[in-house]
């Protein structure tokens, strides 16, 4: 018999611009995970640091200030104690939320006690691909499609497989992220997790409190007159997918010997994931048999999710997502703060976002008994998280 796992806390900065302009184009990705494991222990004092079993962080671009084992440098960098183990994930798009997962997991069998779960990306540091040398045989042995090396392109490539998403569709999911995501901070569900952080910029030091990348003032006839910088009438623009940008942010897992021990409040408990493998050139899918298997495994129907939190790596896999699925493209329990084509995608770290806002969403709805994340992610896979409250 397995133990419980629990999602007792989680924080992260606030997500900046990956631009030489940008929060925090002079700041280090590591020290931007370490303000966040200070901050989520001293949100926790009852915690001892050095009883920290494991520190399990991601990063696609394990490379620079985002490698050296990364768990392991952010838990001695943070004051852990060099008695504290780390180690390093990446699972592109997906990073964080295999971190949380591969904690949860030791939590499970009863290996440790308390994990801390997490990752960053700092793409103004680490351009997406530039220090990837892919085999050449992904393209002269025809294993994948030069398209699939591209992300923009896997979407154009979606819209292709799924003429009834048309741009229009996906450009009002688009403005939704942006007016959830502006309600959300005006309501002040992101000061739940969201931490300021000091950084250094040619003006002097400041801090930052607020994500960087959401527009406000979007409208649709803005989005429309955006082009595809994928394909030549294309409809994948930077208005109904991701930014590029730079965050990191983590979780506190526990068992339920340590809730007890240091008298935590779990929140909710991690019960069951999948990941699964789709064609890469159409990655975005991802999500859509990651969540079947995971409802077909638990004996779950959509139905049942009072909440689901989707990476909005670009408009058409969500609406494709929700179509699937029945979903209205306005669904209230899809994303119901917004999304990453408002906030951004720090890619490795987004994963840990998407809890940290289910949590949110149970915080503030007593009624709500299950939460699903799940995201497309890099190379053709997917992924699917299913949450219990506590």
């Amino acid at each position: 018999m397995t133990a419980e796992a629990f999602y007792i806390d989680g924080v992260r900065v606030p997500i900046g611009r990956a631009r030489d302009d940008g929060y925090y184009a002079q700041t280090r990705a590591d020290d931007l995970a370490v303000r966040s494991v200070r901050a989520l222990l001293d949100r926790n004092p009852g915690v001892p640091r050095e009883r920290i079993d494991d520190v399990v962080w991601a990063a696609t671009a394990q490379v620079g200030d985002q490698g050296l084992t990364l768990g392991r440098s952010i838990a001695m960098l943070a004051g852990l104690g060099k008695s504290v183990p780390g180690y390093a994930i990446d699972r592109m798009c997906a990073g964080a939320l295999t971190a949380i997962v591969n904690g949860a997991n030791a939590i499970k069998v009863g290996a440790q006690d308390l994990v801390l779960a997490g990752g960053v990306e700092h793409m103004g540091h680490h351009p997406m691909a530039e220090e990837v040398d892919p085999n050449p045989r992904f393209l002269s042995d025809r294993i994948v499609d030069p398209s699939a090396l591209v992300m923009g392109n896997t979407a154009e490539n979606l819209h292709d497989e799924h003429p009834d998403i048309s741009r229009e569709r996906c450009d009002h999911f688009a403005l939704l992220s942006q007016e959830r995501t502006a309600a959300a901070q005006a309501d002040g569900v992101f000061g739940q997790h969201v931490v300021p952080m000091t950084v250094r910029s040619p003006e002097g030091w400041r801090v930052v409190d607020t994500d960087e990348h959401p527009r406000p003032g979007t409208t649709l006839d803005s989005l429309a007159g955006l082009t595809s910088p994928f394909r030549e009438g294309g409809f994948v623009t930077a208005g109904n997918a991701a930014g590029l940008n730079d965050g990191a942010g983590g979780v506190l897992l526990a068992s339920a010997a340590a809730v007890e021990e240091h008298g935590l409040t779990p929140r909710m408990k991690l019960v069951d994931y999948t990941f699964v493998g789709v064609e890469p050139e159409t990655m975005g899918y991802g999500p859509v048999p990651a969540t079947d298997r995971l409802l077909e495994r638990t004996g779950m129907s959509i139905d049942d999710l009072d909440v689901i939190d989707m990476n909005e790596a670009f408009a058409v896999q969500c609406v494709a997502f929700l179509d699937h699925f029945g979903l209205p493209l306005d669904s209230d329990k899809v994303n119901p703060y917004g999304g990453a084509i408002a906030m951004g995608h720090p890619l490795a770290f987004s994963g840990a976002r998407l809890a940290m806002q289910v949590a949110a969403y149970f915080d503030r709805n007593p009624d709500a008994q299950r939460g699903l994340t799940t995201m497309c992610i890099g190379l053709g896979m997917g992924a699917a998280v299913l949450w219990e409250r506590a």
